[in-house]
């Protein structure tokens, strides 16, 4: 059995049955677009810091709140001085990077739900998945579909999979360099993103709550007219507001969410677009000391990829994180569970 994160509320997206089809970076299939989904969840992640020499907004960007919130508020908090936001703003990127690197030496459940409206009216699909890192990215291997279990064959030929994959990256064939090539790639530009963060929102402190048990400094987020994009990615901040809910002694997130007040496009509008009105918020929780991870994404959004349209209404919850460390160390691992024979503990 996987042990050690909190458990949390069940989530939602839709994915297709598991087939590796040799792209060893992410062995996922999405309805929307991969860079799509990478920049909504980045949306949130990378407004976590600021510049606090600019002065904040009079008013408060918008909220979003999927489900009722149970949030207390501390009426005797004081708004943080600018030296205090630019220190968080510090402190907050440099644990993001560091939740970054070490997530790849984490096992986790992911339970995926995907709902045909943002109301959360029908359950199209519902799933539920072993995340494993691969060396060059992460393997998903499925353990439920709604109430059935998977095959205990199909789930032994997916460790098979795993196992071939950990294989490969330890020869560190051609195939493998790529494979590590475009992950470590992957890993830069993401890292870049939130660094460019820092100077893309103007922030205003607009209360203490506490949210999940922890006490939370709450920020508005808007973006900084004055901020100069190098990228397309980049440029896509200027059209999202967000609110976060930093815990006040970690200097972590709790949770994030992100709105997007007008479309964004892609390759001039050619590409596709990102509408308006689209949400995506993020949780996190602290699943080892200092070591904050997500635990519940909430996908709503639409868009348009060349000239097809396409939604995605999705949650996400993640659970059972499990260290198992080097890309050696899950070879070792897997190994040692196809030799065992044993069937997979589940227990959500």
């Amino acid at each position: 059995m996987l042990m050690g994160a909190p458990r949390t509320r069940r989530i939602v997206v839709s994915v297709q049955p598991l087939r590796y089809a040799g792209n060893l970076t992410e062995t996922r299939h999405m309805r929307a677009p991969l860079a799509i989904r990478i920049l909504a969840t980045s949306l949130v992640l990378t407004a976590v810091v600021w510049e606090a020499d600019v002065p904040p907004l009079a008013s408060p960007a918008a909220s979003f709140s999927p489900e009722p919130s149970a949030a207390q508020h501390d009426s005797t908090a004081l708004a943080p001085s600018d030296a205090d936001l630019r220190a968080l703003g510090q402190k907050l990127v440099a644990n993001q990077h560091r939740n970054d690197e070490v997530l790849d030496e984490y096992e986790r459940l992911e339970h995926y739900v995907d709902r045909t409206s943002a109301a959360k009216s029908n359950t199209t699909e519902d799933r539920t998945y072993r995340v494993v890192p691969t060396g060059g990215g992460t393997l998903k291997i499925l353990l439920k579909d709604g109430d059935k279990l998977v095959d205990p064959a199909e789930y032994r030929r997916q460790l098979q999979l795993w196992q071939s994959i950990l294989e490969m990256m330890a020869r560190n064939d051609s195939r493998a360099q790529t494979a590590a090539e475009k992950y470590a790639k992957r890993k830069r530009e993401r890292a870049q993103f939130v660094d460019a963060a820092g100077s893309a929102y103007v922030p205003t402190w607009a209360a203490r709550e506490t949210r999940n048990g922890r006490s939370c400094d709450v920020f508005d987020l808007r973006p900084d007219p004055n901020f100069h994009p190098h990228s397309m990615f980049q440029a896509a901040l200027a059209h999202v507001t967000a609110k976060l809910w930093v815990d006040h002694d970690a200097a972590q997130i709790v949770r994030g969410e992100a709105y997007v007040n007008s479309d964004i496009s892609f390759g001039g509008g050619f590409l596709g677009k990102l509408y308006r009105g689209s949400v995506v918020a993020l949780e996190q929780s602290e699943i080892a000391p200092a070591i904050w991870l997500p635990t519940r994404y909430d996908y709503d959004f639409s868009g348009r990829k060349f000239l097809f349209p396409f939604e995605q209404h999705q949650t996400i919850e993640a659970s059972h994180y499990r260290r198992i460390g080097s890309p050696n160390d899950a070879l070792a691992l897997a190994r040692n569970e196809l030799a065992a024979g044993a069937p997979f503990s589940y227990d959500p």
